[in-house]
């Protein structure tokens, strides 16, 4: 066999060494995580192609409610909506595609695309003519609990890029991307438009509440909230909150930690990405806006 296809430390090809992992067949997703991890930590596979597979398997087990972006983060237009209203906010977010709602903001009525507004743009005149309804495109619409698997594909079959997710009482819940759904799989996908928005790291809730992202540096953090964590081991509030769950954890489950309440909001399954962080009594909060 050509040494293109051996290994030169033991004289066996990379087939063989592939298929001494597969002695015996899986019994369990997990003995066949196990199996993937002990094929990297031997350099049969490198760990990108490992993390890949992780979540393509872990996709199956999650629904939509664990990635969707809330209604209150939601960019959308309402059809009553004079263009001249609603067109710098679209180009200001650099958004392709934008949820059309009615007068209750619970009735969906389509989807706009960016695209369709570019005549408003160049030929200004044509705003007072210009009906969202003549433009407005179906809206493929999910609940919370589809998974994501099943979401992938009904994307790929209908060539739909977004879904507006209901929840159990028929109202909006928020929406999701085919985007958000690959990024569950090959990890944070950035495009020119993924600014690093400082503002956007910590936001008020009502009440006491704040949603914080996971990539927060904790210097950050420690500002805002007049803490005093330490960085010496991580760099981001996630690292932070996940060294003290001590495991990945899910959606909704929380810790209390240093006079603060950290809840996950959003995880997928490698890492946190979003968490809801409310102050207990007693805990410094002076540094809230």
């Amino acid at each position: 066999m050509s040494d293109d296809y051996s290994d030169s430390g033991t004289g066996r090809s990379w087939l063989e060494r592939v298929g001494q992992f597969f002695t015996s067949t899986p019994g369990s997703r997990e003995e066949l995580l196990a199996l993937m991890r002990s094929m990297r930590d031997s350099d049969v596979i490198d760990g990108d192609t490992l993390g890949i597979i992780e979540g393509a398997i872990c996709v199956s087990d999650m629904q939509v409610r664990e990635i969707l972006i809330p209604r209150s983060q939601m960019v959308s237009i309402r059809a009553s909506d004079d263009p001249r209203d609603f067109l710098p906010t679209i180009i200001d977010c650099a958004h392709s595609r934008f949820p059309v709602l009615g007068d209750d903001p619970d009735e969906i009525i389509g989807i706009l695309l960016a695209k369709d507004l570019l005549a408003l743009i160049l030929e200004p005149a044509k705003m007072d003519r210009f009906s969202i309804k003549d433009h407005v495109r179906s809206a493929m619409v999910v609940p919370e609990s589809k998974r994501l698997d099943s979401l992938l594909r009904e994307f790929r079959i209908t060539k739909n890029h977004m879904a507006i997710v209901v929840n159990e009482y028929g109202g909006v819940a928020g929406l999701v991307t085919i985007e958000d759904v690959l990024e569950q799989i090959v990890g944070e996908i950035e495009d020119e438009h993924d600014i690093e928005d400082d503002d956007y790291l910590i936001k008020d809730l009502e009440g006491d509440d704040y949603t914080v992202k996971a990539l927060t540096p904790i210097d950050e953090f420690n500002e805002h909230f007049k803490t005093g964590f330490s960085d010496e081991e991580f760099d981001t509030i996630g690292g932070l909150v996940m060294q003290a769950f001590g495991h990945l954890p899910q959606r909704e489950e929380a810790v209390e930690m240093g006079g603060f309440r950290f809840t996950v909001l959003s995880a997928d399954g490698r890492t946190i990405r979003l968490l809801r962080v409310t102050p207990l009594d007693g805990a410094a909060t002076t540094g809230a806006e």
